[in-house]
């Protein structure tokens, strides 16, 4: 059977991508223990996208609500544009800018954390989400393609990843949700968070 170069290409491009990906752990950890000190606190987790971004953030959502790997408490996280009713009537009403930083002031506490994923990391809604969530004393993640570009500029970690396409860098930001949930749990186990599923 003959593969045609196209396709064997993205697979050379993810690997390329993921080489240089690697030397991101770091942050991935970080983000993870973090979040394992917050949301065993008491606080929560607000992710959005929008399109293929908005199936990883909700991913992320559903790890954390759930589980990743092995049974624990459940926590607190909440994918923004998952909830059709709110997010059709607010940019009915407000506008389609709007739909994430209303419900970054309605859902998000001092504390808590916002994690926005784009692969321009030029998108208009979550532009004004991070805004939203920093003036209410929110951390703001940003999870993008290509640096530099305007959501790293407006939040207060990103991590950027490098590669030609967006389906590349969708690919990678899976691998880092992953990473993120397998830094979270073991937290959890170490003792870094409670782990008691406690959460406003």
């Amino acid at each position: 059977m003959t593969v045609h170069p196209p396709v064997v290409g993205h697979c050379d491009e993810l690997q390329d991508a993921l080489t240089a990906f690697r030397a991101s752990a770091h942050i991935t950890e970080r983000w993870g223990e973090t979040l394992a000190e917050v949301l065993s606190g008491g606080g929560r987790l607000l992710a959005a996208g929008n399109g293929g971004s908005a199936a990883q953030a909700q991913h992320l959502t559903a790890e954390i609500v759930g589980r990743y790997r092995e049974d624990r408490p459940p926590f607190s996280a909440i994918a923004l544009h998952a909830d059709t009713s709110a997010t059709t009537a607010i940019a009915n009403d407000y506008g389609v800018h709007e739909v994430f930083a209303r419900q970054v002031r309605a859902h998000g506490r001092a504390g808590d954390v916002l994690m926005l994923l784009s692969t321009s990391g030029a998108s208009a809604n979550l532009l004004s989400a991070a805004e939203a969530a920093r003036e209410a004393g929110l951390r703001v993640w940003a999870l993008t393609g290509c640096e530099p570009n305007p959501l790293m500029l407006g939040s207060d970690e990103a991590l950027c990843v490098a590669a030609p396409s967006g389906a590349t860098v969708q690919e990678l930001h899976l691998v880092a949700v992953h990473m993120i949930c397998t830094a979270f749990d073991a937290a959890l186990d170490l003792g870094t968070g409670r782990g008691d599923g406690a959460h406003g």
